[in-house]
């Protein structure tokens, strides 16, 4: 028998000014997603912003649904959105709100599992790592590869006999 460690190095920062200008541009982009989503059932609503390598900004935002399976996260929306309109372009970055009750949340959200599969794989097909930005009006967590989010990933790789 073998134990791994699966270890997970998150950077912390306490205010949007500890982050460079093009960062502090994805989470002001985000925040915007964020108060447009479509989120008549629960109120909670949460942006995403991918910076690609051309240095275009794609945004999303959730989109629920009556049918609740049927909504599309964030994360999601922003990642397809990206592909279907640059699909050679790189993901270099992304930033992630919410909007609880009117107000950015205290504490920064983090991806479902379904979101972090989508990353994983946008990060596989363009072999380049998604740096993430989790902000929170009292922090803000960035995490240097989408990848570090749900090591033990499933990826193509794992199709091949």
């Amino acid at each position: 028998m073998k134990t791994l460690d699966i270890i997970l190095q998150v950077v912390e920062y306490k205010s949007l000014d500890e982050l460079s200008e093009e960062e502090q541009n994805l989470v002001e982009r985000a925040i915007d997603a964020a108060q447009n989503a479509y989120a008549p059932y629960s109120g909670f609503r949460v942006g995403a912003s991918v910076l690609l390598d051309n240095g275009v900004v794609i945004i999303g935002n959730n989109q629920e649904n009556a049918a609740y399976p049927s909504g599309l996260c964030a994360e999601r929306v922003a990642l397809f959105a990206a592909g279907a309109q640059y699909p050679e372009v790189p993901v270099v970055a992304m930033a992630i709100v919410a909007i609880n009750n009117g107000q950015v949340t205290n504490s920064p959200v983090t991806p479902c599992g379904a979101c972090r599969q989508v990353m994983i794989e946008t990060e596989v097909r363009f072999e380049h790592p998604i740096k993430l930005i989790l902000y929170g009006k009292e922090n803000i967590l960035v995490v240097d590869s989408a990848r570090k989010l749900l090591p033990l990933s499933f990826t193509s790789a794992k199709l091949k006999p």
